[in-house]
């Protein structure tokens, strides 16, 4: 199951479960639908309750990320496990964006903030 908050240029997903192709959809939606109406956008992705994903969901994300390689600005996602960093690592080959993983959300709202504040921001 995943949660979706989309607050001007920032999209927050949470991930709760098992992560499925169905939940991956509803944030191409989110992150297209956004991007459609105002460029880039941040996103904060909390993966620390996600319990696995399916084939068909890693697939669709990589599939995703080569297709819209400039629609994000900074991606911060938030887990406990040392393989989504590595899965980190193999997405952003993909994406111009920049990624990091985080151990808490304050952490990683922290640096989506610092990113805004950088110059050459709009």
């Amino acid at each position: 199951m995943i949660t979706i908050e989309v607050r001007d240029d920032l999209i927050s997903a949470a991930v709760f479960g098992e992560f499925t192709l169905e939940d991956f959809k509803e944030f191409e939606d989110a992150v297209e639908y956004r991007n459609r109406f105002g460029g880039p956008v941040d996103v904060l992705f909390d993966l620390r309750n996600m319990l696995g994903f399916t084939i068909d969901a890693a697939w669709e994300e990589f599939r995703f990320a080569r297709q819209h390689p400039s629609d994000f600005r900074r991606i911060a996602i938030i887990a406990e496990d040392d393989w989504l960093a590595m899965l980190t690592w193999l997405e952003s080959l993909f994406l111009e964006a920049e990624i990091q993983v985080f151990d808490t959300e304050e952490e990683a709202l922290a640096w989506i903030r610092e990113g805004r504040d950088a110059p050459g921001h709009p």
